[in-house]
């Protein structure tokens, strides 16, 4: 016998919250025998309503890359982190750099984000990158050496808290980041706040994230390049804030 609505909210709320980690509509249908299954559509539609009813509350269904996962709003950072004795793990300019130009320009090369930052890529933060299974190698370019492509991973995007790389800041949206994010409050290791204050050019010609071939570096593009990093690196700084190290 099919379950009804009433009981079909409870068993997804009580599937996403027992999960421990994203739910995607197919993770929730295998909970169901195969007769008495409700449809994929009415399990999207059992979610998205859940969704709207935690808005306004301390939590909400928020759906990521890898699915729907019950979390602590963001704007309550400041008081539920001081549940965690632990201080949240502080990464380098340079390695948030190179994440930045991997998230925007995927798939790069180690030599083209060496390139556009103008300095060694350490193998360090590449390994730290690969060990925390935000990038992975997607590829090899077909020139002498063959050298590896990389791009952002699923990882990635449940930790930054966004459903697929359109969901990332835009050169609109970053333009001030005070309107966007008044608790922004970078901490770098080993380094000083970098000057933010470039002016951003209106266009910056940032290529597809599906185009295989990098396109050629400009010295007007480095420039540019260089002020909108400084902007995605305190967002993406201000997002490992917000969640305790596992």
């Amino acid at each position: 016998m099919p379950v009804d609505q009433a009981m079909l909210r409870r068993i997804v709320e009580g599937a996403v919250l027992a999960a421990g980690q994203p739910m995607s509509v197919g993770k929730i249908l295998e909970l169901f025998d195969t007769f008495v299954a409700p449809s994929k559509e009415e399990i999207q539609a059992c979610l998205e309503d859940i969704q709207a009813d935690t808005k306004g509350r301390g939590f909400e269904l928020k759906e990521v890359a890898s699915g729907w996962r019950f979390q602590v709003c963001d704007d309550l950072a400041p008081w539920v982190g001081r549940l965690w004795d632990e201080k949240p793990q502080k990464y380098s300019r340079a390695l948030l750099e190179t994440l930045s130009l991997i998230a925007y320009r995927q798939p790069i090369t180690r030599g083209d984000i060496e390139e556009i930052r103008g300095v060694a890529v350490s193998s360090h933060i590449m390994k730290t990158l690969l060990e925390r299974d935000w990038v992975k190698v997607v590829g090899h370019r077909d020139v002498p050496g063959r050298p590896s492509l990389y791009a952002t991973t699923r990882q990635f995007l449940d930790y930054f808290n966004l459903k697929s790389l359109e969901e990332l800041p835009s050169l609109s949206e970053i333009r001030d980041l005070d309107e966007i994010n008044p608790m922004l409050n970078l901490v770098e290791e080993g380094v000083g706040q970098k000057d933010t204050d470039a002016p951003i050019p209106d266009e910056i010609d940032l290529p597809s994230l599906t185009e295989l071939e990098a396109q050629p570096v400009t010295e007007e593009f480095v420039d540019g390049e260089e002020a909108f990093m400084d902007a995605v690196d305190d967002e993406m700084e201000s997002g490992i804030e917000k969640q305790p190290e596992n």
